[in-house]
């Protein structure tokens, strides 16, 4: 009787294991929704990109700003030339800056953290002004904006930079080396 209760329960164990590994078809029957998940979500971004570019769009416009945009949505405006050399990667770059929001706050500058000092292509700043520092030369006066994707994404920088925020760099190349 011992061994028919174990039997029994093996069983059981062993039908409960089957049951449980077994896709029973459920595994096709996920795919569909997460392939609907994926397009809301490419969908949704697609629409606040859109958003994005609407407002950066109507900013520069509202301003008479003359900006032109790069292939990666970056927007700037050269309004000074200087006559340093140009910026390339691996240089070292200081800079002076304003960064503020799209409603004129301002979140942060050189004048209260001192001049940006960087390597060119090593990181440590936002991807956007990587970017916008190499169509640049020493002396040059810039206004870059970054859309969230270019600046602190959908996070923020957890400081004074809130959540999804196209920020706009004036800024000073005041030396390359």
């Amino acid at each position: 009787m011992k061994y028919k209760t174990l039997f029994l329960e093996a069983g059981v164990f062993a039908l409960f294991f089957f049951i449980s590994c077994s896709s029973g078809g459920k595994k096709y029957a996920t795919r569909p929704h997460r392939q609907v998940s994926e397009e809301t979500l490419i969908k949704t971004n697609q629409y606040l990109v859109e958003k994005d570019e609407e407002r950066i769009r109507k900013y520069i416009k509202r301003h008479g700003w003359h900006m032109q945009k790069t292939g990666t949505g970056l927007w700037y405006e050269i309004y000074h030339q200087g006559t340093g050399p140009g910026v390339l990667s691996g240089k070292k770059v200081t800079i002076l800056y304003t960064v503020r929001l799209l409603d004129g706050t301002l979140v942060y500058s050189s004048e209260e953290s001192g001049p940006k000092v960087f390597t060119v292509g090593h990181g440590g700043v936002e991807s956007g002004l990587e970017q916008g520092i190499l169509l640049l030369r020493g002396g040059d006066k810039a206004r870059f904006i970054l859309p969230p994707l270019l600046a602190y994404g959908v996070p923020g920088d957890h400081n004074k930079i809130p959540p999804r925020s196209v920020i706009i760099y004036d800024l000073e190349v005041i030396s390359v080396k």
